[in-house]
């Protein structure tokens, strides 16, 4: 039975819709925003994955509080596209955003705690 990486998963899932939503932005000359939450949206995915080899619990708690801190600026920037009229609706982005923001928490909070137990 395969062990499926439920966060890394959704963090991919979630990159490639964000590509999807910054080439639409792109189309519509918005590429100031777009490459910004291109960066920041895709970054997510990618410290989750350098977090699975991770050197010590240390080290992937921090590369998992990068992932929540590019997670969060990634709402930011779908926030602000959400506000502005003449930007593409963000609607089916943001729960899959809040869903990895909450999964993030919980394995950093309970990363944290074993590594006070040890």
């Amino acid at each position: 039975m395969e062990n499926k990486n439920v966060i890394l998963q959704k963090s991919i899932d979630f990159a490639l819709a964000i590509i999807d939503f910054c080439e639409e932005l792109e189309r519509q000359k918005k590429y100031v925003i777009a490459r910004q939450l291109l960066r920041s949206g895709t970054s997510i995915g990618a410290n989750i994955h350098e977090a699975q080899s991770s050197e010590s619990r240390s080290d992937f708690i921090h590369k998992l509080k990068i992932a929540a801190k590019e997670a969060s600026e990634t709402e930011y920037w779908l926030t602000l596209c959400n506000k502005c009229k003449s930007y593409p609706s963000t609607e089916s982005l943001f729960p899959q955003l809040i869903s990895i923001q909450k999964l993030l928490s919980k394995i950093i909070s309970t990363a944290q705690k074993n590594q006070a137990g040890n």
